[in-house]
């Protein structure tokens, strides 16, 4: 168990020096047995940190994402978060003013992340594999920026789609399953 665990500490040291040392625009922290971002790295990425733009932590076991994670890292455009258990997002992500693509899949959503909806320029999100039954068509209505949303995999109510295509100008994926899922009756 400590070798296992040595070498993941030793895989996430490599990574952030090759991304330091290349002054790389992408920070790779797929597959290192994660449950929280070290903060470490915060100190070891300080030169780089405009220069990120993509971020992987995909297949971790990360629970929580801090606001600083979305203060230090103002530039970026890629977020990879799929695979983790995840259930909420910091605030600050939706501060994140160049923020584009966001992969949330397979994570422990119940809810739309609704910092996802003050982000400005995300153009795409992955919520495939959670467990989201709803969605806020407001707040979806006012990103302008968004072209897709996937929500395949998820229990959301089929009257969804009938409420949220006419709403919203970009393409909502859901799973052809959803068809036999039951919405919750109002009291």
């Amino acid at each position: 168990m400590q070798r296992r665990m040595g070498e993941a500490v030793a895989r996430v040291a490599r990574r952030v020096n090759e991304t330091v040392e290349s002054q790389g625009d992408t920070l790779d922290l797929a597959d290192c047995k994660l449950v929280a971002f070290p903060a470490g790295i915060y100190k070891a990425v300080r030169s780089v940190t405009q220069g990120i733009h993509r971020i992987s932590l995909a297949n971790n076991e990360l629970k929580a994402l801090g606001a600083r994670f979305a203060t230090t890292f103002s530039q970026l455009r890629e977020l990879n978060l799929e695979g983790n258990l995840l259930h909420r997002l910091p605030h600050e992500l939706g501060s994140l003013l160049h923020l584009r693509t966001i992969n949330l899949a397979r994570n422990k959503f119940r809810h739309f992340p609704e910092p996802l909806a003050a982000a400005p320029a995300l153009e795409s999100i992955n919520l495939e594999g959670n467990e989201i039954t709803e969605v806020p068509t407001e707040a979806l209505a006012t990103m302008s920026s968004l072209r897709s949303l996937n929500l395949r995999a998820n229990p959301v109510c089929p009257a969804v789609r009938l409420l949220v295509q006419p709403l919203v100008p970009f393409e909502l994926l859901l799973s052809p399953e959803a068809a036999g899922t039951m919405c919750p009756v109002p009291d």
